[in-house]
Formats: C-alpha cells, sequence, structure tokens
C-alpha cells in the first residue's frame, strides 16, 4: 500500500511538472512572437472570418497578435500601420494589401530590418519568397474560372450572361483575376453571350445595389449574373431582390455573406465561391510562426476555393467552412 502511494505520488509530481514546464513554454512564446496583422478592413463576413482564424491560431499557437485595422480604406492609413509596427519592433508583419503597388517600398524597409511580411489576400509586385516571405490565398484565376463553369452549367452552355465588374481604377488584382478567369471560361462557349457591366462606385453595397437598379432592363433580360466580391453579390441580390427578379435568372456570387447563404437556401443565389477566410488567416500567422521558427516555408500557401450549391450546403466539410464567424450581416 506505501508503495502505490509512492508510486501515485511521484506520478503526480510527473503531471505536476510537465503541466508547469508547458505553461512556462507557452508564456515564452507569447512574449516571443508578437505579429501585427493589417487587413484591409473589419467591415464584412470575409473580413470577421479572416479575424476569427487569426484569433484562433493565436491561441492555438501561442503568439500575441495585434490586429491593425486602418483608420480608413485607404493606402495611406494601411502604410501608416506597417511604419508603425516596423518602429514598434514586432516580430513579423502579416498584410492584406490595399493596392498591389504602393506598399511595396514599406514592405521592402520592413524586411530590409529583419522584419518578415506574408502578404495575404491579395498579392503585392515582387517576387514571394524573395521579396516578402510568402503569400497566402486562393488561386483568384482559378476561382473566377470554377465560377464560369458553373455558370455554363446552369445554362447548358447556352444563353446570356451579364458580369458585374468591379471599378476599372481599383488596383485589386484579386478581383481582376476573377474576372478573367470567369470570363475566360465562358468565352470557350460559342452559344453564351457576355454582357459587361462595370460598377463604379464597387466598395459599398448600397452603391452597387443603386447602380443595378439603374440597369435593371440589363439585368431582366439576362440569363444568369455573375459577381466577383462580396459587396457586389450582396448589392446585387437586394436590387434583384426589388426588381422582383431574385431566383428567376441564374445567380453566381463570390464570398458566404450570411445574406447570401440564406438567399441560397430560397434559390435566389445558384452557387458561391467560398474562399475559406477563416483558414486564410489561420494559416497566415502559422507560416509567420514556422518562418521565425526557421522553417523553410513555401512562397505560395494555397487555400483551395470551393463552390456551394444547395446539393452540398449540408456537407460537413461545407457547414465547417461557415461556421465562423457569428455575425449578423
Amino acid at each position: 500500500m506505501e508503495e502505490a502511494m509512492k508510486k501515485s505520488i511521484i506520478h503526480y509530481l510527473l503531471i505536476l511538472t510537465v503541466s508547469f514546464l508547458l505553461l512556462i513554454s507557452y508564456a515564452f512564446t507569447k512574449d516571443k512572437y508578437r505579429i501585427a496583422v493589417i487587413p484591409k478592413t473589419e467591415i464584412g463576413t470575409f473580413w470577421k472570418s479572416i479575424h476569427a482564424g487569426v484569433k484562433l491560431s493565436s491561441v492555438a499557437l501561442g503568439v500575441n497578435i495585434e490586429w491593425k485595422v486602418p483608420f480608413e480604406y485607404s493606402t495611406p492609413s494601411q502604410i501608416s500601420l506597417i511604419e508603425q509596427s516596423v518602429e514598434e519592433g514586432v516580430s513579423g508583419i502579416i498584410l492584406a494589401p490595399l493596392q498591389r503597388d504602393s506598399v511595396v517600398s514599406p514592405v521592402a524597409n520592413a524586411m530590409k530590418k529583419k522584419i518578415p511580411v506574408i502578404i495575404f489576400d491579395t498579392e503585392i509586385k515582387g517576387i514571394a519568397g524573395k521579396d516578402y516571405v510568402c503569400f497566402v490565398g486562393i488561386d483568384n484565376k482559378k476561382g473566377g474560372s470554377l465560377a464560369g463553369k458553373q455558370i455554363v452549367e446552369l445554362l447548358a452552355k447556352k444563353g446570356r450572361v451579364l458580369v458585374l465588374r468591379a471599378p476599372t481604377n481599383i488596383d485589386q488584382p484579386n478581383i481582376v483575376a476573377r474576372e478573367k478567369g470567369f470570363l475566360e471560361t465562358i468565352a470557350l462557349h460559342k452559344n453564351i453571350q457576355i454582357i459587361e457591366y462595370v460598377i463604379q462606385s464597387g466598395s459599398d453595397v448600397d452603391n452597387v445595389k443603386d447602380e443595378c437598379l439603374k440597369i435593371s432592363e440589363k439585368l431582366k433580360t439576362a440569363d444568369a449574373v455573375f459577381c466577383s466580391y462580396e459587396q457586389s453579390t450582396i448589392g446585387t441580390l437586394l436590387a434583384m431582390r426589388q426588381i422582383g427578379i431574385a431566383g428567376k435568372i441564374k445567380f453566381v456570387g463570390f464570398d458566404t455573406p450570411k445574406i447570401a447563404i440564406e438567399a441560397l437556401k430560397k434559390g435566389e443565389i445558384h452557387a458561391l465561391i467560398a474562399q475559406d477566410p477563416a483558414r486564410m488567416g489561420y494559416l497566415s500567422v502559422k507560416s509567420m510562426v514556422d518562418y521565425l521558427e526557421g522553417k523553410k516555408i513555401d512562397p505560395v500557401v494555397n487555400v483551395d476555393a470551393r463552390i456551394i450549391t444547395q446539393n452540398n450546403l449540408d456537407d460537413p466539410e461545407i457547414q465547417k467552412l461557415l461556421a465562423l464567424p457569428i455575425t449578423d450581416k
């Protein structure tokens, strides 16, 4: 009995020792890595999901995350945050650039000062793995191609497709690549006619809605509609509801805000291209931690885009993708 008690005490002390060492290790890691994450904005389901993935990585990997949202949706505001992070001496910077050209210099300056930079969501000019650590995100051209194939299937290879394009003056290569992939895929089918319309004020849902209402006749004569980003998808949906054609025209959109998922269930939207932003946020932080610990990082960390339809909406993997974040939008 005494021997058994001794073994029990030793076992208990070992557990306490291991637990203490793990806590010390966790605390050390928390102090060791301080990572600044600079998104484009915090508005919309996509960016809330990015933030959820980032917060999850902070807990899982034991690092301090500084979530730095630009004061306004502008490149100067974002550049100011990059420079501030460099001055503060953070361990690394994770950036979703508003423009691909303007941030090249501050990113290069951070790298020169031995502060590694990871780019996510939207690529910048330069070479991943050389000018910055890596790029984390979807293959946007492939995402657009997936949307194109879905439209082709929905229309049985025949009809008129209205493509609501982003403003020509924006510097968003991710959106441009989606639209290019979509148009190239549709162009392979001679019996599908492409009608293009540029949404000039495309960064705001209400503006997209208003512009769509102005082209209601174009919408009514289309057999299908494609939108390449979240605000465009929501704004177009709201306009189609007001016109009374929601569900009567095949509709493929991008991203998965709550309103779009509900519209998918009702048959008002027929397919959504999902980016899995929570995973994107998580992998961005994980890649930074791996780099800081001396591990080899691939120049491009792909996050696969997924097609969501009524047929696969209840699949466990799709539900897992849609689980974060909890939001009213």
